[in-house]
């Protein structure tokens, strides 16, 4: 049985902290999330409440706006999904092992661009969008 997608907006006192990689680089890989994660050229370095990550030169652009000088606010509403059992997402910096309870989180209605979220930091910065 699989869960319902609901529509879910980022909290309003929620913003994050970030600086894109603009440098003569090939990037970096670093492991998080149970896997390997890629940071390329063009991609932003984000500090969420404490949680650091990157996120892809694109992903950004659709969903984040800039409030000040490396303070962002993710504007876009999410799709996402309560997860029944553990498993492992594929996200467009690697992959992200998740467990049952968990939300899975997509930034487009076909549910691609997608990534994992605990079930208690999901719940803390977003709000479900009333239909």
């Amino acid at each position: 049985m699989q869960a319902a997608v609901r529509k879910y907006r980022r909290k309003t006192d929620s913003y994050v902290t970030a600086v894109q990689l603009n440098l003569d680089t090939e990037g970096f890989t670093y492991r998080k999330w149970g896997a390997l994660q890629t940071c390329r050229p063009g991609d932003w370095i984000v500090e969420n409440a404490g949680d650091t990550y990157t996120v892809s030169r694109d992903s950004f652009a659709k969903t984040y706006r800039q409030l000040s000088p490396g303070v962002y606010v993710k504007f876009a509403e999410v799709y996402a999904i309560v997860a029944v059992q553990a498993g492992t997402i594929q996200t467009q910096e690697g992959s992200t092992d998740y467990y049952a309870g968990d939300y899975l989180v997509y930034n487009n209605p076909d549910l691609s661009d997608g990534y994992a979220v605990s079930k208690a930091r999901f719940e803390a910065l977003y709000e479900p969008v009333e239909s």
